[in-house]
């Protein structure tokens, strides 16, 4: 009975996982496991450490008025596999160089039925896994449009998750930390309160998505090179707390349209039992082409003032006049309107940034508001109001040039598109051409509002593809892109590294409109910065808002020490010192670290980490032996205990820190602080209490 029990077991295993192949990471801590079910599906699942991270989960994709889809009925053509190691150099970044390691599965299975054949490539690295679905050229599978992809990450328990709610259009929320099956109650509160919000599911999150098993595994879900396809959502089955794939639709629902040869992005599972491993990896860049730009000595980190603080909290405005002015034959008559006396980026206002930077050092200053058409998009119609050339009366573009020239500045400009992004390609030539004409290298790109002409979504392969063409458009001009509102990113700044910043997330400035959890910068680096650098927009000292605009009553839910943190703590190669100068000024000593800073590294090592409760992280700055040390800190009070093991043995330091005060909190105490100077060596221990929604930063210089 036995006997017959073991044989019956073992063809029913059989009979449920045909042909399984196994690949393990280069350290043999990961192994994938793919194999077909009974019916012809294609299933993998991953284990760490003997741990279950996947338990089997589908893979496949649902093609329109295609009954049979790439789903099942597949057959094992072949499999092969590989290995790679490289070290590579990015232009800018946390290190110096990056190690490209891994083993390769790639598994060709074809459709019984249909004769079509796709291939599915699992690259298996030391922190986590990346796979994508390939489709090669061949005669019965050449045009096609996705439905729905259904891949599917079989959780193993009801983890803890760092999320926001899936949403065509916005990334712009705090972060929601809950077990997976408090997803549904929770979205479902959340689309009460938020009836903009545009998705469909109550179940839907974003990734790059951030869990913590009750074991002590760290997961995170992404996705890497989201090129000519849409991006990726997730829809979790709480029942069985099964994540599937949920594509962005474009105007027409449709999902993707696709002619092989071609491929999806990778889609990524970041493991570890340690929060740090997940903050330091590589992989999404790894999983990423290398630069497509053979000469980028243009190419460089920036640190930037700018004329938009004050705009964001109300101070002054973005348009030329507040009413409507006179419009003849279609052209906006400016000699007949009444300026407003608010506008933000007049050429006087502009020479006191520029003055602002070069005095304290900076490498630029943006400005926002310097064209027309502002009147016209606040109050009128959204579509084809920029020309992304012509500047309001008040702004000397020739004479801001010379005068930023004198002094050594760069000038960043500012496109916003309005969502319009055929009228964008319509310009985007003769705008990044006056920009070169002008002095201009760097452009912050915006895509706030609905995409238009036929209402696209932000995320959607349409508007995918438009973001890509900009930034691939800029190359050819030698501009660097910062683009806000488009797709959050997954790598691709390696491909294009002129892609120095996105915003993609819930950024500083909604501290202007009724704030940001305190703890929202402890679980960005863990989400979404996993793709990509994030023009977070820190180093704001005044959080009392009402104090630069008594009609706004927000306030920033950060102490000073923290908002020094953040240019460690949150990597970017485009860094802003985002409030006024005349709040700088107030605060002489704690400015001195803004303006000490790096923005490039050769080395990063993360001190110590847990998502949505605490960051610590220690960085070289490139071309020196200067070290900075950035602690960020969520709601409770908190003391770190540092060692300085990442120094150079046999030299002495000086260590400047800049501290919460005993009596810091980021709500009643923001701006208490403390600044000390300590000797330090490799062999050095330190402790430091951090407040609620604070933190601190550290400079520190060899002693010669």
């Amino acid at each position: 009975m036995k006997q017959f029990l073991f044989i019956a077991l073992f063809w029913l295993a059989l009979s449920n996982n045909v042909f399984a192949q196994q690949l393990k990471s280069p350290d043999e801590k990961l192994v994938l496991s793919f194999s077909l079910q009974s019916d012809g599906t294609p299933s993998y699942r991953l284990n760490y450490k003997d741990k279950v991270v996947l338990k089997p989960s589908k893979l496949g994709l649902e093609l329109k008025n295609d009954p049979q889809s790439l789903l099942n009925n597949f057959t094992i053509v072949t499999t092969t596999t590989s290995s790679f190691d490289e070290t590579w150099k990015p232009v800018w970044g946390e290190t110096a160089t990056i190690q490209n390691q891994y083993n390769e599965l790639a598994v060709t299975l074809n459709q019984k039925g249909t004769d079509r054949q796709i291939v599915i490539r699992f690259r298996l690295f030391n922190d986590g896994l990346g796979f994508r679905y390939e489709f090669p050229a061949q005669k019965n599978l050449t045009y096609f449009v996705i439905k729905e992809e259904r891949t599917q990450f079989a959780m193993n328990g009801d983890h803890t998750a760092f999320w926001i709610p899936g949403d065509y259009d916005t990334q712009e929320y705090d972060y929601t930390t809950s077990k997976l099956s408090e997803i549904r109650s929770l979205n479902e509160k959340s689309r009460t309160a938020n009836v903009s919000q545009t998705s469909f599911s109550t179940t839907g999150v974003q990734t790059s998505l951030m869990m913590k098993t009750t074991d002590g595994l760290y997961i995170n879900i992404h996705e890497a090179a989201l090129i000519n396809y849409s991006c990726m959502h997730l829809n979790l089955d709480d029942k069985n707390m099964v994540f599937e794939s949920w594509l962005t639709p474009d105007a027409v629902g449709d999902k993707g349209y696709m002619q092989a040869p071609n491929h999806s992005p990778w889609r990524t599972v970041l493991v570890s039992d340690d929060a740090r491993e997940i903050l330091a990896s590589k992989m999404t860049l790894n999983l990423n082409e290398p630069s497509k730009i053979e000469d980028t000595s243009w190419i460089k980190p920036v640190k930037y003032v700018g004329v938009w603080w004050e705009m964001i909290t109300g101070k002054s405005s973005w348009a030329y006049t507040d009413a409507f002015p006179t419009v003849q034959l279609g052209i906006t008559d400016f000699a007949t309107a009444k300026p407003n006396g608010k506008h933000g980026a007049n050429t006087q206002n502009v020479k006191k940034y520029i003055d602002f930077a070069a005095e304290n050092g900076f490498d630029g200053v943006l400005v926002e508001g310097w064209n027309e058409g502002w009147e016209d998009w606040f109050g009128h119609s959204k579509d084809n109001v920029f020309d992304f050339v012509t500047p309001y009366p008040d702004f000397d573009v020739k004479g801001i040039h010379e005068y930023a020239k004198s002094k050594g500045i760069k000038m960043i400009m500012h496109h916003e598109t309005s969502g319009s992004t055929r009228n964008y390609e319509r310009y985007i030539d003769k705008a990044y051409q006056f920009m070169k004409d002008n002095g201009y290298d760097a452009v912050k790109s915006g895509y706030v509002g609905n995409i238009l002409p036929r209402g696209e979504n932000h995320y959607s392969q349409w508007t995918v593809n438009h973001y890509q063409y900009a930034i691939e458009k800029a190359a050819d001009y030698k501009i660097m892109v910062n683009a806000h509102e488009a797709v959050r990113p997954t790598g691709i700044c390696r491909t294009y590294p002129n892609l120095i910043g996105n915003e993609a997330a819930r950024g500083t400035e909604y501290q202007s409109f009724g704030g940001s959890k305190p703890n929202h910068v402890t679980v960005l680096p863990f989400t979404r910065l996993i793709g990509g650098p994030m023009d977070y927009t820190p180093g704001i000292f005044e959080m009392d808002l009402s104090k630069i605009n008594p009609e706004n009553h927000s306030h920033v839910n950060s102490t000073l020490a923290n908002q020094l943190a953040l240019y460690v703590t949150m990597y970017s190669p485009l860094q802003m010192a985002a409030d006024l100068p005349e709040n700088y000024n107030r605060f002489p000593d704690a400015f001195q670290f803004i303006k000490d800073v790096a923005v490039d590294w050769t080395d990063s090592k993360y001190l110590e980490a847990e998502p949505g409760q605490y960051i610590t992280v220690a960085r070289k700055a490139k071309k020196t032996n200067q070290w900075f040390v950035g602690n960020v800190n969520g709601e409770t009070a908190r003391t770190s205990t540092l060692k300085f093991d990442f120094l150079e043995k046999g030299k002495k330091y000086v260590a400047t820190i800049y501290a919460d005060a005993k009596e810091a909190h980021y709500k009643t105490n923001p701006q208490a602080y403390t600044i000390r100077k300590v000797n330090v060596t490799n062999k050095s221990k330190w402790s430091q209490l951090s407040a609620p929604g604070g933190g601190y930063a550290i400079s520190i210089v060899e002693v010669k």
